[in-house]
């Protein structure tokens, strides 16, 4: 199997400034956590692809799951923006939803790495990361925003109607990153399907 190859230009360096070093630690973690998961990746690995030494990750982070935790946070936010710069532009807030979901698959298939820490097990203070004013809250506010007053919910509130469109965006997503089902089966395209599911959803509201 090949050696993965470092950082482009960062491996040669090794006159690092502290913020650099951070970075490159971080951009080779990505990688590795995009190619084989959160809990596949190592520190070790993380320095190899930088282009330094073991030791060098521990000037930053305490351990891996520090550096989980910052992919976690800076997902969160990246993800929050993508989704609030496809719903904007309009009023109408269903216009708004349809256009979060193809949002939604596009992030998960460019930032893998993002993607992946951000659903992995990790603390309480990084689980809490997908409630800070983020994509939920996004999703939350556009649901609400479609049936203002909480009319047709069904008892059901905004926030738990989210919460269901995550669930089912989630599901597609991870669907599509497992490769399943197979292009060839002639599946609908996952866009297709997420935006079906959610039209079926907020139909019976």
């Amino acid at each position: 199997m090949a050696q993965a190859k470092p950082i482009p230009d960062l491996a040669a360096r090794r006159g690092y400034h502290h913020g650099n070093l951070r970075e490159a630690l971080l951009e080779g973690a990505k990688q590795l956590v995009g190619e084989r998961g959160p809990q596949a990746f190592t520190l070790t690995e993380a320095a190899r692809r930088a282009g330094v030494s073991p030791s060098a990750p521990y000037r930053h982070f305490k351990d891996r799951e520090e550096v989980l935790a910052e992919l976690c946070r800076r997902g969160f936010t990246l993800f929050s923006q993508r989704l609030q710069a496809a719903a904007g532009g309009t009023s109408d807030a269903a216009e708004a939803l349809r256009r979060m979901g193809p949002a939604y698959l596009a992030f998960a298939r460019e930032e893998p790495g993002y993607y992946a820490a951000m659903f992995s097990v990790q603390s309480e203070e990084t689980a809490g990361e997908a409630e800070k004013g983020s994509p939920f809250e996004a999703l939350t506010g556009t649901i609400g925003a479609l049936l203002p007053g909480g009319e047709g919910l069904a008892g059901r509130t905004p926030r738990l109607v989210a919460m269901q469109v995550w669930a089912l965006s989630h599901g597609v997503a991870m669907l599509e990153r497992a490769g399943m089902p197979a292009p060839e089966s002639g599946a609908p395209a996952a866009e297709a399907v997420l935006e079906k599911g959610v039209k079926a959803l907020l139909g019976r509201m």
